[in-house]
């Protein structure tokens, strides 16, 4: 995919993770619904783990900064680049649509378990003063409902997303430089 492709497409994605990690989200002190994998996914899908990594921190970063939901803590902001970098990792490059479907599943559940599960639970029982256990009760609940959810709609928008995406971001990528 050309450079100046690739920072338009990770600045929508950017705007986009902003919008549904801050403006559209159900919160609480220990949980958030939202549709912010939508546009992780993406960048992981379409630009890889760099890029991926490096849009799950920023949007950390500038979400806090233009609409603040509590203290800052960093260790958000590196579940953020995590998140980002496991998708890209994972879905970057998948070949065929039962290859993205593998990795989808596997890449979400590494998310959810190592990074929602874990590193959250750890972040939140420090920031506010909380036993681990009774964080973590009520969010195993909340991230088995939202996994088969993640899975179906992204895999549904891969589908709906492949011909346009072959068509108006990958064509001409051979003959132009490639920055990943």
């Amino acid at each position: 995919m050309p450079k100046v492709k690739k920072v338009v497409l990770a600045g929508l994605l950017l705007a986009i993770l902003i919008v549904f990690e801050r403006f559209i989200s159900v919160e609480t002190l220990i949980l958030r619904l939202s549709f912010a994998y939508v546009p992780y996914i993406l960048t992981g899908t379409l630009l890889g783990p760099v890029w991926g990594a490096a849009i799950g921190a920023m949007g950390d970063i500038f979400g806090m900064l233009l609409m603040p939901k509590g203290p800052y803590f960093p260790g958000f902001t590196f579940n953020a680049l995590l998140t980002g970098l496991v998708y890209g990792l994972f879905l970057y490059k998948a070949s065929t649509n039962k290859s993205y479907l593998i990795r989808l599943i596997i890449s979400i559940f590494v998310v959810h378990i190592f990074i929602h599960l874990g590193l959250t639970t750890l972040w939140l029982s420090i920031l506010y003063k909380r036993a681990f256990v009774a964080v973590i009760a009520s969010r195993i609940i909340a991230n088995i409902v939202e996994i088969p959810i993640e899975i179906g709609s992204m895999f549904a928008v891969k589908i709906f997303l492949d011909k346009p995406v072959k068509k108006y971001l990958l064509e001409n990528s051979d003959t132009e430089d490639d920055m990943d």
